[in-house]
């Protein structure tokens, strides 16, 4: 199961909140922590924790976040030979608002990330070419990921896109995309369509089939997802859990989807073993530390039948 992870590298700066402040306001009394983030890099892990053999494609500052993110990558087993440490940015880094509720508000400066580039993806064309999957997400340059799409499509290469940050995306792109992850406010950007309920993730997601996208699924939080593709189409149900923080779910869900995939279970099976990862990961605080290994996430899904 080798996994391809193209995408941005961040410190989390996190601070837990009784809520989300308002703009002009301050709120005191909460608790400051920093974790591994980014993305990408949130992906990249995830996947390796679920049994993925991952290369991560990345860049980072020439800095101490730099150096700690890539002696984390390390200790989870991920191939870095392709985390290029930048000489003329910081590493990125996210500020991130943890209510009580669970909930989150997150401002990110991009760093070392704006310059991921079409170059760095050309560098990694071997590992992209015997990947079973390459995954991408967009806090890195539209032109790198069209570069990275095309190179994976050329080598007959599956492509998951999670479009998150919500952001418009060229048609050109979204041809080269085997599976298209976004959430409910993602799928609305791109269709046009308001997400809130089965129905209209089926619209959205046909909107989407007709950009040459074959498989859609539309992640809708504690509800589940929307899944449409040629051997499933239908709701398939979240895990009911008690929400401590939700910052990197969506990663979570993306990384454990590839390994999944990538071992060819059915789509209801890997979806169902994605829905579970993403469950845990909302138990723990933090992002990276949040994503379960791959006995955790077995255990969780005998758990719950």
């Amino acid at each position: 199961m080798n996994i391809v992870v193209i995408g941005s590298s961040n410190t989390d700066m996190i601070i837990k909140v009784p809520r989300i402040p308002k703009p002009g306001e301050t709120i005191l009394g909460g608790t400051f922590s920093t974790a591994a983030g980014g993305k990408g890099a949130n992906q990249a892990v995830a996947a390796a924790r679920a049994g993925g053999n991952v290369t991560f494609v990345a860049r980072v500052g020439d800095d101490m976040f730099g150096n700690e993110a890539i002696k984390g990558f390390k200790d989870d087993g991920i191939n870095v030979d392709y985390v290029i440490k930048d000489k003329t940015a910081p590493s990125g880094v996210a500020e991130i608002f943890v209510a009580d509720d669970g909930e989150n508000s997150i401002a990110v400066a991009s760093g070392a990330n704006a310059n991921l580039s079409p170059a760095d993806v050309g560098k990694a064309e071997s590992v992209i070419a015997n990947a079973d999957i390459v995954i991408m997400q967009l806090e890195t340059p539209v032109e790198t990921i069209e570069a990275a799409a095309g190179l994976a499509h050329e080598n007959g290469v599956k492509v998951i896109l999670n479009p998150a940050p919500a952001q418009p995306l060229p048609d050109n792109l979204l041809k080269l995309i085997n599976v298209l992850t976004p959430n409910e406010s993602e799928a609305e950007l791109l269709t046009g369509i308001q997400v809130t309920d089965t129905a209209s993730a089926k619209i959205a997601a046909e909107k989407l089939h007709q950009k040459g996208i074959p498989m859609v699924i539309i992640t809708m939080g504690a509800s589940g997802v929307y899944a449409s593709a040629p051997e499933f189409t239908g709701p398939i149900p979240g895990f009911k859990v008690k929400a401590v923080d939700t910052t990197a779910a969506g990663d979570v869900f993306n990384g454990a989807l590839a390994v999944a995939m990538a071992g060819n279970q059915p789509l209801t099976g890997a979806i169902r073993f994605a829905n579970a990862a993403a469950a845990i990961s909302v138990t723990q605080l933090g992002a990276q530390p949040s994503a379960p290994g791959r006995e955790t996430i077995d255990n969780f899904l005998k758990q719950n039948k």
